[in-house]
């Protein structure tokens, strides 16, 4: 029966490090006001445990530091098998997507997309898998971690970029990166920065840049 795939075990990390990243995803969503269900923050914990790894995230393809890009990765899951091998396509579409919005949002800077793509993509993924889990114990098991994933993927950006930058405060010329990301995303996280550094976001400017 298809089941959702669990990291292979030669890539589960020490433990140490696991608590690290427990401790700074609690204090980030402490910081930014996000709560999940427990299995939820596990998740996230364990994705970053995971990913701290260049071979996860990059899926050991030989490709080096290069991702695929996000487009080709939703075409791999659509034209795979119904059941599990589609699954693990879409949960690493999400994976991938969730992680470098909210851990690498800087190397999107000279992007040809965004952030607000990660967000877009990386919703869309983890939406479409938890509707197609199946009703066995590991699929009702899952299905409500990936429907708060896709439903709060902007607030969990957000928590990853806080743990990226936890002991940093904004610089200057990160401030018109901060208010894109506010306007793309909606990201509590850059408003709340922007508002400390005295600059308040505005509908409007929201607005004009959707249109």
């Amino acid at each position: 029966m298809p089941s959702v795939p669990s990291p292979p075990p030669e890539l589960v990390p020490v433990a140490n490090l696991q608590e690290f990243f427990r401790a700074s995803v609690d204090a980030a969503m402490a910081t930014n006001k996000v709560a999940v269900e427990d299995h939820t923050a596990h998740y996230v914990v364990s994705l970053l445990t995971l990913f701290a790894r260049a071979e996860a995230l990059h899926g050991g393809s030989g490709r080096g530091p290069r991702l695929r890009p996000l487009a080709l990765m939703l075409a791999d899951a659509m034209s795979a098998t119904p059941g599990d091998e589609r699954n693990t396509g879409l949960q690493r579409l999400g994976d991938v997507a969730l992680f470098v919005a909210g851990f690498m949002a800087e190397s999107l800077d000279r992007s040809p997309v965004g952030v607000d793509y990660y967000v877009k993509m990386g919703g869309a993924a983890y939406d479409s898998l938890a509707g197609r889990l199946p009703p066995n114990a590991r699929g009702r098991a899952f299905a409500p971690v990936f429907r708060e994933l896709a439903a709060k993927f902007t607030d969990l950006v957000d928590v990853l970029a806080e743990v990226r930058h936890s002991a940093a405060s904004s610089r200057d010329d990160d401030v018109l990166r901060l208010y894109e990301q506010w306007l793309k995303t909606g990201s509590r996280r850059a408003r709340r920065i922007l508002v400390r550094l005295g600059i308040e976001p505005t509908a409007q400017a929201a607005s004009a840049w959707q249109h």
